[in-house]
């Protein structure tokens, strides 16, 4: 499948982090300073819901068994089934990274906010940050990734620390983001510096536009 759109009309701010390193909270605070946020992780749901084109195409693959009785996608079973598969790993890859791409560019195309924000965890390791004007990690410690992560989803730290290793490593990130963000602190004063970092990101997408006309 080809991707119709290549260029994003907004100025876009990737932001990213590791499982457990706040991400979800940060992205909050954009959203309350009236900044839309397209979210690579609600997404890739989107475009297996009910009905869908992927969904379609991935029961077609694996059979009727892929799905719960109310016709959504067992995502258990689909990851126990990839798991041990390889090559229906890259089938699934292959079909639904087109999907979240295309999707995720008419999104960024649709903002009306002076800036959009990109939240993708894997924003690096998928190569997303092409789409980006600028980056943004949310870091903490791999030690409080571990204990909010296990407290969160109530998994054991083993289960966490394989996802983290599965990860990019977090001197990696801190080496490619723009900016960082400690979010190892009250988030109020997570929230100054967000505050601060909104002026700079609001200035950059005004000489951008400037620029651009």
């Amino acid at each position: 499948m080809s991707e119709q759109i290549t260029k994003v009309n907004s100025w876009v701010l990737g932001l990213t982090g590791g499982i457990g390193c706040g991400k979800t909270a940060v992205s909050n605070m954009f959203e309350e300073l009236g900044i839309t946020i397209v979210d690579a992780d609600i997404i890739a749901r989107e475009v297996v819901l009910p009905n869908s084109k992927g969904l379609k195409a991935i029961t077609a693959h694996f059979g009727e068994d892929i799905l719960l009785p109310d016709g959504a996608l067992n995502r258990a079973e689909l990851r126990a089934k990839i798991f041990t598969n390889n090559n229906d790993k890259e089938w699934l890859n292959a079909l639904l990274h087109p999907l979240i791409r295309i999707k995720i560019l008419n999104d960024l195309n649709n903002a009306t906010s002076p800036y959009v924000v990109l939240v993708a965890p894997l924003l690096f390791e998928n190569n997303l940050d092409k789409y980006c004007d600028h980056t943004l990690l949310i870091d903490v410690p791999t030690s409080v990734q571990i204990a909010r992560t296990v407290k969160r989803d109530n998994t054991s730290s083993e289960q966490v620390k394989s996802i983290i290793a599965s990860q990019m490593s977090r001197a990696d990130k801190q080496q490619k983001a723009d900016d960082i963000l400690n979010n190892d602190r009250s988030l109020n004063l997570v929230h100054i510096e967000l505050v601060d970092l909104h002026k700079k990101y609001l200035q950059y997408a005004l000489h951008n536009k400037t620029n651009s006309h």
